[in-house]
């Protein structure tokens, strides 16, 4: 769990964030890096794929994935909830505590 200095760094490892194209002024976000362990990315694209669709029992990640993909897309909205779930899986794991539904 000590591997990463903030929760957020495991969304960059998973490769769940866009690749940024800089040069000069110009600042391009582009699709997901890709970047570490594509079994990882897989289960945590999988999982974000059943909270938003299969999971009946409403909560708060599930809310805000759904949030976006109204605006976004359905696509957009699983990688958004799959980073978010990594993130909150490490913090969890850093905190010792247990998943809340609230």
């Amino acid at each position: 769990p000590r591997r990463f200095a903030r929760s957020e760094d495991v969304g960059a490892y998973a490769g769940l964030v866009p690749r940024r194209s800089q040069s000069g002024e110009r600042d391009v976000r582009g699709n997901i890096s890709k970047a570490g362990d594509p079994m990882l990315r897989r289960s945590l694209y999988e999982a974000a794929n059943i909270m938003l669709c299969r999971v009946q029992r409403p909560f708060a990640l599930q809310q805000w994935g759904q949030r976006i993909a109204e605006s976004k897309g359905n696509k957009r909205a699983r990688i958004a909830v799959a980073r978010k779930l990594a993130v909150l899986l490490h913090s969890l794991w850093l905190n010792e505590t247990e998943f809340r539904w609230t």
